[in-house]
């Protein structure tokens, strides 16, 4: 790959380095004036992806760097506009647009595959960072603000809205986070870190203006900030937008000025706290015990990737020493979510411990965590987990990502920190030194013992939290918030109730005026791909046959088992996504889980086991389904990969009952704490689990309800054996119907890897019987009405409305899809979020279930908000629209369609697509109907599909609203 060196006269180069594992040439500037940083990572990939990151360095929990992250995106200098970030994605085909608060860092990100595009947002986005208009009204909306619950009645109930207000209540419902904010509280006993840099609800109304105004003053300023980059364009080009748009209005800060981030004060002795959480009942079993450590600075390389091996030694897998003692232990449910290192702060941190714990047997847990170290310490690990966990190391750091985020912004994200602190960002991207030294050195036998000794055992900076349920928290804290504000009202004179009166009028005026959109760059139809892309593949003879996709994986090989899903009974249905959890965390053959575990981290990336299951395009009552078995390695380790795959496939020990009790258990935790992080997608398939068999199977498999039927499942393994057998024996009946359908694999690599590829991969694959399908994978149709309400512990609310609509190859489907977004650009962003206060809240329709959603995030609003839904509906059908939002909103369906995977990820989708029936010629020509859909065609489906006969409704909320909802005729459901 040739680079060019070149930089603009205004910078200075300081290296540049060509990283061979990633095929990529790093390039370190400075900029002059300034000495703002400029991280370039030259790549012949076509998406380009810019990321500006700043020190922000909060002494509170105001959440002031948050709620200044949201405040930044409302309008700036050249682009006075009322919301240009959210315009912007409107008139964008991006890949990607964000921004990111982390503990001592705000990022402001994007990526496009197009180039007009970049420089459009690369212009809107250093405009919005480094000269942000800040408006008082937009921190009103954005952060916090008092408004009574009649906006225009001063008599009426006090109250606090505010978008980030709302978010951080949704956030700090979640268990997880409440562990996290409260260990970090006291590990971190002096610096940055002790505060909630999202900020706590309870502090958040403490934060004002001219906090706000002058933590940006201090914060940013290109002295503090550092420009990452990735991509196809040069960094001579991105250097000229830089100075010309931003750094030549700047001059440098002196170094008093500039933001640090101190390193916090020192434990002599360890420390013991107890905090609680808010828990619908108190459970004996529920409270979590995690230790944590305060270990060394992330900058320094040596010590990050010393404590994150010790950290893989000890806890990657059930076979690692510190995991197999949590799992295996009956002090607790499962391990803590929390359990690994955290080397994403200046100080790096390490913690353990145990979730479904009995409050008084914290002392045990403790006690259980440290023998196990001392154990380690003592006797030493085996040096091939060892060696195996460099191998994942090596294995990570050749995988080329972008499935979930683009790839470019993936190598970004893990420097960032690096960069924010000062340290060498070219060192923390080319492992393969770093991964050669740490061969060396773990030869000595005493290297991981050591290790443990010196980070763990005689670290003296430790703390054990035990954090337990309190159901009296909730409603405390509610009382409190309206005690606050009942003493605030009291207080306020006619004048002051006046203000808080006219400021709502003006904030309702300044959210409804209508933006001169011209003042933004936009692209249009004349720049979409006129085509999608096409992957060559080729079927290749063996005993099993082989769909082979040659794809750029930078050395690494995927395979995928793919198995038509046989007919199952109901109680197979229900028990299918255990199936697939389970089969690959069990022993295999002679050997047990823990040899198995230890077997995959030598040789692959893991093994995963998944179901596909999709309707057909001509009937959505109809399914295809896929049992998928899937695996990576780097191209030598294919056979060993191969062979355990197949091993895994064949002869999976279902006998393991103690393993599956523990892994139903684990999976209830992690069900259990995911809820209000995605309340609004349970939400939706409750409403949408009438419209279709598999929409129904969905909601009971992954929705409230499979959480309530996971919930069931765990109690009763608890009580007895009986039920152990039964799941025990259905699993191995699935797992034999398995074994008797009709099979294919699927491979990608690099081409040059064809041949030999195949000549170790179908040997292995002879052992397993391919059979003619004789029965295939089925589901009742299903056609119900459903208005149901899930109460649990949140402070906040998830609605969702779903109306039944037309699915697969209709005609309709095409303009449900483009109604989605416009719904939301032109009235739910509006209504929801900003007046609102909700976090989040939109349309989407899902042409597999024939179902056009609405939903709302973190919301603080239950019936006013499905209210919002129908006004939507009305707003559309009432007036007249312009063609541009007609435009955006296409725009917008195009660009999530032609979002870019990893090489593997697009070739994978393909594969699936086509098995599916989603064939490139169907595909296309959706993409066409899209393309053609009109205004009328809006407003037509919407008459013809979003009517009453075909509503549903279903939200995830607090018990306190179940007499509300009750009374409005929602059946109430519980977990």
């Amino acid at each position: 790959m040739t680079v060019n060196n070149a930089h603009h006269p205004a910078f200075r180069a300081i290296r540049s380095e060509f990283v061979d594992a990633l095929n990529v040439t790093v390039q370190e500037y400075e900029h002059v004036v300034t000495g703002a940083k400029h991280f370039h990572i030259a790549s012949e990939n076509d998406e380009n992806v810019f990321l500006v990151g700043l020190k922000t360095v909060p002494t509170d929990s105001c959440g002031v760097a948050h709620i200044l992250e949201h405040t930044v995106l409302c309008g700036s200098e050249r682009f006075p506009v009322r919301d240009p970030f959210f315009m912007m994605i409107r008139r964008s085909l991006n890949t990607f647009m964000n921004a990111f608060t982390s503990s001592d860092w705000t990022a402001y990100p994007f990526a496009s595959k197009n180039k007009k595009d970049f420089r459009n947002l690369l212009d809107v986005y250093l405009d919005a960072v480094f000269f942000s208009r800040l408006d008082p009204l937009d921190f009103s909306q954005e952060g916090h603000r008092l408004e009574f619950a009649e906006p225009n009645n001063p008599e009426s109930e006090l109250t606090y809205k505010g978008v980030v207000f709302n978010e951080m209540k949704g956030a700090m419902s979640s268990t997880t986070s409440v562990l996290w904010q409260a260990v970090t509280k006291y590990l971190f006993p002096s610096n940055t870190y002790h505060f909630n840099s999202g900020g706590e609800p309870t502090d958040i109304p403490d934060l004002s203006y001219d906090d706000l105004m002058a933590f940006y003053r201090k914060h940013y300023h290109p002295s503090n900030a550092v420009f990452m980059t990735f991509g196809d364009i040069p960094a001579e080009e991105l250097q000229a937008e830089f100075e010309t748009k931003v750094l030549s209005r700047f001059d440098r800060l002196e170094d008093k000025d500039r933001v640090s981030v101190p390193n916090a004060k020192r434990y002599f002795s360890p420390v013991r706290v107890e905090e609680g959480y808010a828990a619908d009942e108190a459970k004996e079993d529920g409270s979590h015990v995690v230790m944590g450590w305060l270990l060394g600075e992330s900058i320094d390389l040596s010590q990050q990737f010393e404590a994150s091996l010790l950290s893989s030694v000890l806890l990657d897998n059930s076979a690692s020493p510190l995991r197999r003692a949590l799992e295996n232990s009956d002090l607790g449910a499962s391990p803590s979510p929390l359990c690994g290192l955290e080397d994403s702060n200046k100080e790096m941190s390490f913690m353990c411990g145990l979730e479904g714990v009995r409050r008084e047997n914290a002392p045990q847990v403790e006690a259980l965590i440290l023998s196990t170290l001392e154990n380690v310490a003592e006797q030493g690990v085996d040096q091939d987990m060892v060696e195996a966990m460099l191998h994942q190391l090596e294995l990570s750091q050749r995988e080329i990502g972008g499935d979930s985020y683009p790839y470019g912004l993936q190598l970004i994200l893990s420097a960032l920190s690096t960069a924010v602190h000062s340290g060498d960002v070219i060192a923390q991207l080319d492992l393969d030194p770093v991964i050669e030294r740490m061969r060396n050195k773990v030869r000595e036998p005493d290297y991981i013992p050591n290790l443990v000794k010196g980070l763990l055992l005689s670290n003296a900076h430790r703390i054990t939290l035990t954090l337990s349920p309190d159901e009296a928290l909730e409603s405390l804290r509610n009382q409190a918030e309206k005690d606050r504000l009942s003493t605030i009202k009291a207080a306020l004179s006619d004048e002051q109730k006046q203000y808080i009166v006219e400021r709502s009028q003006a904030l309702k005026a300044r959210q409804e005026q209508v933006d001169d959109m011209s003042l933004l760059p936009k692209v249009g139809m004349e720049d979409v791909p006129a085509k999608i892309p096409e992957y060559d593949s080729e079927v290749l003879e063996a005993s099993l046959p082989v769909t082979f996709y040659p794809q750029g994986t930078n050395g690494l090989v995927y395979q995928q088992l793919v198995v038509d899903l046989p007919k199952l009974t109901d109680e197979e249905t229900r028990v299918l996504p255990f199936y697939t959890s389970l089969l690959t965390e069990l022993g295999v053959g002679e050997h047990d889980y823990l040899a198995v575990q230890s077997r995959q981290a030598q040789v692959c990336g893991g093994i995963s086991a998944y179901s596909s299951i999709r309707t057909e395009i001509i009937d959505k009552q109809r399914v295809n389904g896929y049992f998928v078995l899937s695996s990576k390695a780097l191209v030598p380790n294919a056979q060993d990969m191969t062979q355990l795959m197949a091993d895994t496939f064949v002869a999976a020990r279902f006998d393991e009952i103690s393993r599956i009790k523990e892994l139903v258990a684990q999976r209830r935790a992690r069900r259990e704490s995911s809820i209000t992080g995605q309340g609004h997608v349970l939400a939706m398939s409750a409403a949408t689990s009438g419209m279709s068999g598999l929409a129904a199977q969905q909601e009971a498999w992954g929705g409230m309800t499979g959480i309530r039927s996971l919930i069931a499942l765990d109690d009763a393994l608890k009580q007895g054996d009986e039920a152990l057998e039964t799941l025990r024996q259905t699993l191995e009946s699935i797992h034999a119907k398995m074994q008797a359908t009709s099979k294919r694999l699927l491979l990608v690599a690099e081409p040059h890897h064809k041949e030999s590829l195949l000549t170790v991969v179908a040997p292995v694959w002879t052992a397993v019987e391919n059979h003619e399908q004789v029965t295939t994978f089925s589901l009742p149709a299903v056609d119900d009405t459903v208005k149901q309400a899930w109460v649990t512990a949140t402070q906040v609310n998830f609605c969702s409305k779903a109306f039944k609509a037309v699915a697969g190859e209709h005609p309709d489907v095409a303009p449900l899809t483009v109604l989605g977004g416009f719904l939301r650009n032109g009235f739910l962003h509006r209504a929801i979020r900003e007046q609102g206060g909700a976090y989040g809240g939109g349309a989407t329709f899902d042409g597999s279930s024939g179902a056009f959603r609405f939903f709302s995030y973190r919301d603080p609003r239950l019936l006013e908000t499905l209210s919002d839904f129908d006004a939507s509906i009305e707003w559309l059908l009432t007036n007249d629209h312009s063609e541009d939002a007609l435009e955006e909103a296409v725009l917008g369906v195009i660009g999530a369609m032609d979002k870019p995977g990893s090489p593997a990820g697009e070739a994978q989708s393909d594969f699936f697509l086509q098995l599916h029936g989603r064939t490139k010629a169907y595909r296309e020509e959706f993409r066409a109907r899209v393309l053609s859909v009109t205004l009328d065609d809006l407003k037509r489906v919407a008459t013809l599909y979003l009517t009453k006969e075909n509503e549903n409704t279903a939200m995830v909320t607090a018990g306190s609203n179940k007499e509300l909802l009750s009374q409005a005729g929602f059946e109430i459901c519980t977990l």
